[in-house]
């Protein structure tokens, strides 16, 4: 007997998985999958942004929100956004004065760079701390405690708001991308249908959507059906002359050939 764990994914229930990083809020696309796909749930699935790519090449998700670059082989990917790039700073911090920050006022700063980190920093600015912490709500709580600042992208500072804290766009620097990837190999009909929704693909798009259901027989053959065309009223008629002719009136009647000038009354005697 062949158990359920052998059985083709053919077999199960249709369903999507979609995997997405912080600061990433996927919520305007899954509310459309679930106008247009009612019938197939969609499943979110929150990973730190290091480990998306292992996510999606292990099968753990169909596809997701990633931050590029996507590292390794095996990965396809459509580039959806960039983020502005903030700096986040204590509410009294000195740099507040300024409405936009060049990354030269953080030379002299103790700049914090965690190991998720998802700017691609060529030389991080600043100075830098004794250990880097482990993720960027651990360095957002270090600022809180007055322990230098952090850069992150705009999406990641109100992810992590807090009430003493506030953040400045700051210029100069690498942007943080948004991407759709999935795996190369296994680009499915929900797959596609989904990168139609996210590139904003309508409801009749030829691509990225599932095929329709086939329609009966029956039921496409009346669909198809033209009513059959009238038959000339000249045909119809008694004689094949039209109905409303001469041969529809009665002898002698209004509108006969000869009928003007004709007088009724009593036939003359022949003398």
């Amino acid at each position: 007997m062949t158990s359920s764990e052998d059985r083709p994914a053919a077999d199960a229930s249709p369903s999507f998985r979609l995997a997405f990083v912080p600061g990433v809020t996927p919520g305007k696309w899954v509310r459309v999958w679930q106008e247009r796909l009612p019938g197939i749930p969609l499943t979110l699935v929150q990973v730190a942004a290091p480990e998306a790519p292992a996510t999606l090449r292990e099968g753990g998700a169909d596809a997701g929100l990633v931050r590029l670059p996507v590292d390794g082989p095996g990965l396809s990917a459509i580039p959806l956004y960039t983020e502005t790039t903030v700096v986040v700073v204590p509410k009294d911090h000195l740099l507040t004065a300024l409405d936009e920050v060049p990354v030269e006022e953080l030379a002299e700063e103790l700049v914090l760079h965690p190991h998720d980190d998802p700017l691609d920093w060529e030389h991080p600015p600043g100075l830098p701390a004794l250990e880097r912490p482990a993720t960027t709500a651990d360095a957002i709580e270090l600022v809180a405690a007055g322990v230098g600042l952090v850069a992150v992208p705009q999406s990641l500072a109100r992810l992590h708001h807090r009430r003493d804290l506030t953040y400045l766009p700051l210029l100069d620097v690498p942007a943080s991308r948004v991407a759709l990837s999935w795996p190369e190999e296994h680009t499915t009909d929900l797959v596609d249908a989904f990168i139609g929704i996210v590139r904003g693909r309508t409801v009749n798009s030829t691509r990225g959507r599932l095929p329709a259901p086939a329609q009966p027989k029956g039921k496409a053959k009346a669909a198809d059906a033209k009513p059959a065309p009238r038959k000339a009223a000249a045909k119809s008629a008694p004689g094949g002359k039209n109905a409303r002719g001469t041969a529809g009136r009665p002898k002698g009647g209004k509108g006969t050939p000869g009928a003007k000038g004709a007088k009724r009354g009593k036939p003359r005697r022949r003398s």
